[in-house]
């Protein structure tokens, strides 16, 4: 909390205070409106009910909460809370004692042979006032600790939220990278042409991944863009054309779309697509709606492959998470397996 805002809860507190007194002290003496008697009794007042309130006030506020509220002591804080009521009382007292005999104020002992079982009345009611007063700043106290420690805990649920995406960003595999050069490298001597294509599509899908993927929010053409040239890219391996099917239904437009939201599922299809001669191997469907959008991969795999694919991509768990992230309450995902497809179901709202 904003110390602006702190102080001005101090004054506001002390303001209504005031006023408090004040319409007490006006009840009390309305039947006597004498110039000098309500001059002594306000300072008669002054010294009774706001010296032990400061004192405990700000004792309560500095000292009784942190080093002992705080740290829930809970009987030392109630010990150590009448200590400084009573300790600020008697102060309140001794003053208002040298300012009756010096003839400043109104003498509440009344001089007489009760004086001192008066005086123990007074100090008492100044204690109360003190441990009154002193709850408040506890009160005061406890709130703005409870606000401050919720922004910071929200402070840091945000950082940790960055960093775990930023985490998760850096999982994406870049597997790619290491297939894709072995493949150009092959294609130079058959088709230098369709190498150097292949070059400038690996290049841009670099590009992609580390400048274009740092903002929360792209523009899904250029996630579909990106979509296309990862294709591309994985087709260099087989010369069946029919090997994947991409569709893309409805307006793209100017929607946006968390980067790479996609491409997981896309990668892991690629991987556990054995055989690249089946077609439609890997059927990939976007489906643009006004409040929606639908994205849809399904592949075929063999279900006793003769090696085990090495495990690389993100795994479901982890792709799940950063969903939950990004689209937290905005969107469905349905996983289904049978014994020659995997098909991917995602649904994102007010994509």
């Amino acid at each position: 909390m904003k110390k602006s805002l702190v102080v001005l809860i101090h004054i506001a507190f002390w303001i209504l205070y005031f006023v408090m007194v004040s319409i007490a002290l006006g009840l009390y003496y309305r039947s006597n409106h004498s110039v000098s008697n309500v001059i002594n009794a306000f300072k008669s007042i002054l010294l009774f009910a706001f010296i032990p309130s400061c004192i405990s006030y700000f004792l309560y506020y500095f000292l009784l909460f942190p080093k002992y509220l705080q740290q829930k002591k809970i009987p030392l804080s109630i010990i150590h809370g009448i200590v400084i009521s009573a300790g600020a009382a008697i102060f309140g007292y001794a003053i208002l004692r040298y300012f009756i005999e010096s003839g400043g104020v109104i003498d509440m002992d009344n001089g007489g042979k009760n004086g001192r079982s008066t005086a123990v009345t007074v100090i008492g009611a100044m204690t109360l006032i003190g441990i009154v007063s002193g709850a408040v700043a506890l009160v005061i106290k406890g709130f703005i600790t409870w606000f401050n420690e919720i922004k910071l805990k929200e402070a840091l649920k945000e950082k940790a939220h960055e960093m775990e995406m930023a985490l998760i960003k850096s999982q994406l595999d870049p597997h790619l990278l290491f297939n894709t050069i072995n493949n150009i490298d092959a294609l130079i001597l058959k088709d230098a042409v369709a190498a150097s294509d292949y070059l400038n599509k690996l290049s841009d899908i670099m590009r992609f991944m580390l400048y274009e993927t740092k903002p929360d929010q792209i523009l899904l053409s250029k996630e579909i863009e990106y979509i296309e040239k990862y294709i591309a890219l994985q087709k260099i391996r087989t010369a069946n054309k029919d090997y994947v099917h991409f569709a893309i239904t409805g307006n793209v437009g100017s929607k946006y779309i968390a980067p790479m939201i996609f491409i997981p599922f896309i990668e892991n299809a690629f991987k556990h697509t054995n055989n690249k001669k089946l077609e439609n191997a890997i059927s990939i469907d976007i489906c643009v709606k006004a409040q929606k959008i639908e994205f849809s991969c399904k592949n075929k795999f063999d279900s006793k492959p003769l090696a085990q694919q090495p495990d690389s991509g993100l795994g479901n768990e982890l792709i799940q998470k950063r969903l939950n992230l990004v689209y937290a309450g905005k969107h469905t995902l349905e996983v289904h397996k049978t014994s020659d497809l995997y098909s991917v179901d995602l649904t994102i709202i007010n994509g």
